[in-house]
């Protein structure tokens, strides 16, 4: 196998398992940092009543718990300790805007961005240092740097990636869950209620978003808090509208029936707009396939016949 095939598959290798680490070491994060691991596992020995060592019991945590979430706290509180407050705010703000996907907090993303980036960036140093100098046309330091920015960039573009996705199902599942709550608010359920017959129906990003605001309601807080946080958790312009006008109903004794069938109408009438413009981009978006894949073919089939026969015929 030529060696510049070997040093692009250990650069795939690298690439795909700092992406395993992130979703791996995120997801065995919990969203409190304070959890004690080797705890809960005790707990679950001195239940089961087997007799072991301290020692057996934290052997027995799976890889991740013992070396590679350790290790990401600490980077993330070193890296937490070097960053501006306004960045942990906003990246906090953005893993609630995505959904809390690896339910991983704020420094503990930070530090995996730094982690990302070292290893692709010494791995790649790694590999060239020890492979034949001339096995590439490229300067070996420029793709180092390259990719130790784009391992640095990757979480960042993977997590706007997760917002986009969660806004869009959020903004298509509207329409829909406005109707069943004018349904139920019309059949004589609070709004409350209504909300729990949305959450029940069907199993989205949306839905979830109420079940989480009927939670807190329960909870204690304010229902006119909880519906405000949710629109901040899902930062959608059209929801904060809906969430606006359902508060202005109750502090103005407005008829919740009546609000809920505008919003509804309105948010339908959008997701027509939304459509029509996708429509209308459509055309444009097929623009390069066409000129760089049809075109071509169909340019070969009509002229390679013609292009043979003016070369047999002048040569």
């Amino acid at each position: 196998m030529d060696i510049s095939i070997l040093i692009w598959i250990v650069v795939g290798l690298i690439v795909i398992g700092g992406v395993v680490l992130l979703v791996r070491a995120g997801a065995r994060e919990s969203a409190s940092e304070e959890d004690d691991l080797l705890a809960s596992r005790l707990v679950e020995i001195s239940e089961s009543g087997e007799v072991t060592s301290l020692e057996d019991i934290e052997l027995s945590q799976p890889f991740n718990e013992r070396v590679i979430v350790p290790i990401l706290l600490k980077v993330g509180d070193i890296s937490a300790r070097f960053t501006p407050q306004h960045l942990i705010e906003e990246t906090e703000l953005k893993i609630e805007l995505a959904g809390n996907p690896i339910s991983a907090s704020a420094s503990v993303f930070l530090a995996t961005r730094f982690v990302i980036a070292a290893l692709l960036g010494g791995g790649l140093f790694i590999l060239f240092a020890i492979s034949p100098p001339d096995i590439i046309d490229m300067n070996p330091y420029l793709i180092v740097l390259i990719f130790t920015v784009l391992g640095f960039f990757f979480p960042q573009l993977w997590l706007q990636g997760k917002i986009d996705k969660r806004q869009k199902e959020v903004l298509k599942a509207m329409p829909d869950a406005l109707d069943l709550l004018t349904i139920c608010v019309e059949a004589g359920l609070g709004f409350d209620a209504a909300m729990s017959k949305v959450s029940e129906k069907w199993e989205n990003e949306l839905s979830l978003a109420f079940s989480r605001a009927i939670r807190e309601v329960q909870l204690g807080k304010l229902r006119r808090d909880a519906l405000k946080d949710m629109a901040a958790r899902i930062g959608l312009a059209e929801m904060t509208s809906f969430i606006a006008a359902v508060i202005q109903s109750e502090q103005l004794g407005v008829s919740m029936s009546k609000v809920l069938r505008i919003q509804s109408e309105q948010m339908r009438v959008r997701r027509r707009q939304m459509a029509e413009e996708a429509a209308h981009k459509a055309p444009v978006k097929m623009i390069i396939p066409m000129a760089f894949l049809t075109f071509p073919s169909i340019f070969i089939v009509l002229l390679a016949p013609a292009a043979f026969s003016m070369a047999e015929s002048f040569g």
